[in-house]
């Protein structure tokens, strides 16, 4: 460190590659975050989801590149669609076959980017943090850059508002530069004792998980630590496709790898670890709580989001997402969230244990911790009006020049009624086109497909009958998407 450039005295490096981690499923936020549309898809915050905000945190910024993504396979074209109606491209959307936690997600955007600029400087964020001050928060990343830039492995410090027990600290050492610290050492979550002392001490900050180092930097210290984990993400890397608009690392390499976490796997043993403080309104919005206390109250402490009435009620959160009146009375400190096909009821004070019901939905073998009633898809998305013994009731929403793959299924038929739009329906060797108020029947075992010719968006009212009608009875002949081995 001794013989490195002065942080002070490095120039700002241009470009920034921000490197967007969206990999988390945010399970104390069920039933709104569910492991196929997590909390970072959500708009909880504000209009926009928690990616879209931070995306948007870089847009007009000359200093940054586009946003590397990297994101589970399953995700990926919800993410690209969010991304697109934001107005932005990414620099590459990174898909992981399976969730191996922060430092090998890191690895391989950062073997990706060597094979372009091996100095390239990264800015790593999680995709699921609220950021209110974005000024604040560009002023100290061109801080963390400078310091990258003289060889430093950055994090940001935040100030702690309180003793909280559920987040990492970091304790800062002798100062390097303007604003920036050695890191003295990383702590684990503390207990409430060790909490309110820590708040007490300004040297203590949050680990907000924001993270700035050069490309070389990293893979220099990753192949010190975790050698094994490098080994497999450059095979990952190596043997990885170019799918779409998406880069494919390879499964089996990237299954091998062991999974950890950035701060276990590097920064808490590298000597080069810096931590620049920063105030700038975050918040990594973990639990039903902390959406409480970021958002705008009422003169009683009411959070109200939806169709909720409130009646001698204070402190409480509702929120109800499927159009129907939630009423709450002689309430206090409550969180109610409606979803249409569950309903959530916890003190505000308990909302941690949301998580040990997701824990009891997956060993039940309930779907309710994996999907909503609406799921995506890159073709728009489909919802479950209504379902019963032999039969089932969808609506399906068809964007703009999209088209469902060429199909067919062994155990259903269906019968299509166009609401709104115009349909050209494939039947077996028909070609059909469909206006508003118009039907038609899709007998068992007859190849079809489903597409919007219009400008509009397409609505279709789809009625299923027959023994069996989950999403994996289908045989995919022709999918533009490449979706194969994939339900729906």
């Amino acid at each position: 460190m001794d013989d490195r450039i002065a942080i002070d005295q490095i120039e700002m490096v241009r470009p920034v590659y921000p490197v967007i981690l969206s990999g988390g499923t945010g399970t104390r936020l069920w039933p709104v975050s569910r492991s196929g549309h997590p909390k970072q898809l959500q708009c909880l915050a504000s209009d926009l989801s928690m990616l879209q905000e931070t995306a948007r945190r870089f847009e007009g910024w000359s200093d940054a590149a586009a946003p590397i993504i990297v994101c589970s396979f399953e995700h990926r074209f919800v993410i690209g669609e969010q991304l697109r109606e934001i107005g932005m491209a990414a620099g590459e959307i990174l898909l992981e076959p399976a969730g191996r936690n922060t430092a090998p997600a890191i690895a391989a955007a950062a073997l990706r980017l060597a094979e372009r600029d091996p100095e390239a400087v990264m800015a790593v964020m999680p995709a699921d943090h609220v950021i209110g001050d974005v000024p604040a928060f560009r002023q100290t990343l061109a801080r963390g850059v400078a310091a990258a830039a003289a060889g430093n492995m950055v994090t940001f410090g935040i100030p702690p508002a309180g003793p909280e027990t559920g987040y990492g600290y970091i304790l800062r050492g002798d100062a390097v530069g303007d604003g920036v610290f050695r890191v003295e050492s990383f702590v684990e979550k503390p207990d409430p004792m060790t909490a309110a002392a820590f708040v007490k001490d300004d040297r203590y900050f949050w680990n907000s998980g924001i993270f700035v180092f050069s490309v070389r930097r990293y893979l220099e210290e990753l192949e010190k630590y975790g050698p094994d984990i490098l080994a497999a993400c450059r095979q990952a890397v190596s043997n990885g496709v170019v799918d779409l608009d998406f880069f494919r690392l390879d499964p089996d390499a990237f299954a091998a790898c062991r999974s950890d976490s950035i701060d276990y796997a590097v920064m808490e043993r590298t000597a080069d670890a810096v931590v620049v403080p920063v105030s700038m309104g975050w918040n990594d919005i973990g639990t039903w709580s902390a959406l409480w206390e970021i958002a705008d109250k009422d003169d009683h402490r009411n959070v109200c989001l939806g169709d909720a009435l409130m009646q001698d009620a204070e402190g409480c959160y509702v929120r109800s997402d499927a159009g129907r009146l939630v009423a709450a009375v002689g309430v206090q400190d409550l969180v109610i969230v409606d979803t249409g096909d569950a309903v959530m009821v916890a003190r505000r004070d308990r909302a941690q244990g949301i998580r040990a019901v997701v824990d009891r939905l997956k060993a039940e073998g309930r779907s309710e911790y994996r999907a909503h009633d609406r799921v995506y898809r890159p073709w728009g998305y489909y919802e479950t009006v209504e379902k019963g013994y032999r039969y089932q009731v969808k609506h399906l929403m068809v964007k703009p020049g999209a088209s469902l793959s060429l199909q067919l299924h062994h155990h259903r038929a269906e019968h299509w009624v166009v609401v709104r739009g115009t349909a050209r329906v494939t039947r077996g060797d028909e070609a059909l086109l469909l206006g508003e108020n118009q039907s038609t029947y899709i007998p068992l075992g007859i190849r079809h497909r489903l597409e919007n010719p219009g400008k509009l968006p397409l609505s279709i009212i789809e009625i299923q009958s027959g023994p069996y009608l989950e999403e994996d009875d289908i045989v995919r002949f022709e999918d533009v998407y490449s979706r194969e081995e994939e339900p729906g």
